[in-house]
């Protein structure tokens, strides 16, 4: 998509978020464009789900700003927030569904939060959005009952309940094969595509990272040390972005990690 005629609807300014002594995330700025999918990728522990549940309210900075959809996160009143959340829908890295209710039920739950719309009518609303991402079928099965990838499509499902401007997904493919995590990755395109939606995709898989983002936020150490689309990323001489997009361990991790895997292989030995 062209940036250049797109409205920002998300914007941070200086966000700076630490746990004790380390920082997990260190002045950030930036804006987000409505329509696009931008990916938030890195390394484990590179502060980016940190940075996600900033973003939605979720996590108060130390310092810094968030604006989304033109109201101040951790300044507005409960009534502008409500309002806000309205708009958004958000699924976490585990699916977060509700063991005991069934996938119509969980997705029903913002419907049932946020509208005052009979529960015929938020049964119809819930069947549209499984069939939208493929469960159909699965309306009165339980959590429990299906597979990973469908629970994680049922986490889609129930984040768009409300017809969001803004989706915010969690890690969607961790822990699927790759061919499900296709699936997945094409299921974002086209909501995309279809709703013209914004998507905000945190992860750390770069197969996904490349086939869906329009622009890419690459984290290290609590900061974004490059960003721009696919093409222009892969281009990054900077040297934790191509050990990251190469695959390349630095090399004292890898000398600390081999440190580790002898003493264990020796302890086993003496031990026998």
């Amino acid at each position: 998509m062209q940036l250049a005629d797109a409205k920002p609807v998300i914007q941070a300014q200086s966000l700076m978020k630490r746990f004790g002594s380390r920082v997990v995330m260190s002045r950030l700025s930036f804006k987000i464009y409505a329509g696009e999918v931008l990916v938030i990728l890195g390394p484990s522990g590179c502060g980016k789900s940190t940075l996600l549940r900033c973003l939605i309210g979720l996590q108060p900075p130390d310092a810094g700003r968030v604006s989304m959809l033109g109201a101040d996160i951790y300044g507005a009143s409960p009534d502008v927030l409500d309002s806000v959340r309205r708009r958004i829908g958000v699924a976490f890295q585990d699916g977060a569904l509700f063991g005991s209710m069934t996938l119509a039920e969980n997705v029903e739950v913002p419907l049932s939060e946020f509208s005052d719309l009979p529960a015929s009518t938020r049964r119809i609303l819930a069947m549209i959005k499984l069939g939208m991402v493929g469960l159909g079928e699965a309306l009165d099965a339980y959590p429990a009952q299906i597979s990973g990838g469908m629970r994680k499509r049922a986490a889609f499902a129930r984040a768009m309940a409300l017809d969001p401007e803004v989706l915010f997904f969690d890690e969607p493919s961790a822990g699927l094969d790759p061919v499900t995590s296709a699936g997945l990755d094409q299921l974002l395109i086209r909501l995309n595509q279809v709703f013209q939606a914004t998507l905000v995709v945190v992860t750390h898989e770069l197969e996904s990272a490349f086939a869906i983002a329009d622009r890419i936020f690459l984290m290290d150490q609590g900061r974004i040390i490059a960003s721009g689309g696919p093409a222009t990323l892969k281009k990054s001489t900077l040297p934790a972005a191509q050990r990251f997009l190469n695959r390349q361990p630095e090399e004292q991790s890898a000398a600390r990690l081999m440190d580790v895997l002898i003493a264990k292989a020796a302890e086993g030995s003496n031990r026998r």
